[in-house]
């Protein structure tokens, strides 16, 4: 799928494929250390081979991965979001989404979030849940586009649980 992002960036949204463990583990690398941070809720200055095997082999339906690159340069990741069945609630998914720094605040996020829920729908997912530190407004904002209901889980240690009904 081709779109544009607020400032007129032309990107590719597309499933992630196998072939993308390159390419996703030079995104990480690139991403600031806050948003790394974010993200994974530590420090992770790069991905480990199993944990790229598991991020890029996904199986389409239990686990959903959409990656967006650069139209003009096919190979550069600017985001990616996920989904993750939680196993025997088929119908609640544990959902993520990152944005690389110089395409945050451009509507990228808000996009692949909905693009991430219509998927999620298609396959009975019904509700995300997400784990995000406290001072991660953003991750609560994107969470409230896609809620029919946001619900705040446990709150400790500077981590915060939600969980969101997919709007229909």
């Amino acid at each position: 799928m081709l779109a544009r992002l607020t400032d007129g960036t032309r990107i590719v949204i597309r499933e992630i494929r196998p072939t993308d463990k390159r390419m996703l583990a030079r995104g990480v690398e690139l991403l600031s250390e806050e948003t790394r941070r974010r993200r994974f809720l530590t420090a992770k200055p790069r991905l480990t081979r199993g944990e790229l095997r598991y991020l890029t082999e996904v199986d389409g339906e239990r686990h959903f991965a959409l990656v967006a690159v650069l139209a003009d340069q096919l190979d550069h990741v600017v985001g990616v979001a996920r989904f993750v069945k939680l196993p025997g609630e088929g119908a609640t998914a544990d959902a993520a989404i990152v944005v690389g720094d110089p395409w945050q605040r451009r509507g990228l996020g808000r996009r692949l979030a909905l693009l991430l829920a219509d998927a999620a729908r298609e396959r009975g997912v019904r509700r995300f849940s997400a784990t995000m530190l406290s001072d991660n407004p953003a991750a609560i904002a994107l969470m409230r586009t896609l809620a029919a209901r946001l619900e705040g889980g446990g709150h400790a240690a500077g981590i915060r649980e939600v969980a969101v009904e997919l709007a229909a």
